[in-house]
């Protein structure tokens, strides 16, 4: 690289300067991608029979109250309507979350799981 005490015009330090950081911040930006690690994905397992359990029992639970959409459970007890309806398709659901569709049927958790659990 040329030294900034010899008389070189402004345009060409500029030029100079802009090509030696280009390099510099392509050097790094490539290295930096280049170290990181690949995210391997992994397939979702199926939802155990546990799950499809407790999936039927929401839906049975919701039938035998007289509602005939998923929809109209949880818009009335205050659940979210897409969650509501991704558990009684079997996607996994917290805890807390079972716990608070319980109480919209007025159950207990042992009355709940008595039914349908062997």
């Amino acid at each position: 690289m040329i030294s900034m005490d010899t008389k070189v015009p402004f345009f060409i330090q500029k030029r100079l300067i802009r090509r030696y950081l280009s390099d510099v911040l392509y050097t790094k930006f490539f290295c930096f991608f280049c170290s990181m690690k690949k995210k391997k994905v992994v397939a979702q397992k199926p939802p155990g029979q546990e799950i499809l359990k407790v999936a039927r029992r929401l839906k049975e639970l919701r039938l035998r109250q007289g509602y005939t959409s998923y929809e109209s459970f949880a818009n009335e007890h205050g659940l979210s309507r897409a969650l509501y309806g991704r558990y009684e398709k079997g996607k996994d659901l917290r805890f807390s979350s079972l716990v608070k569709i319980v109480r919209a049927f007025d159950m207990t958790l042992e009355e709940f799981f008595s039914e349908g659990f062997d």
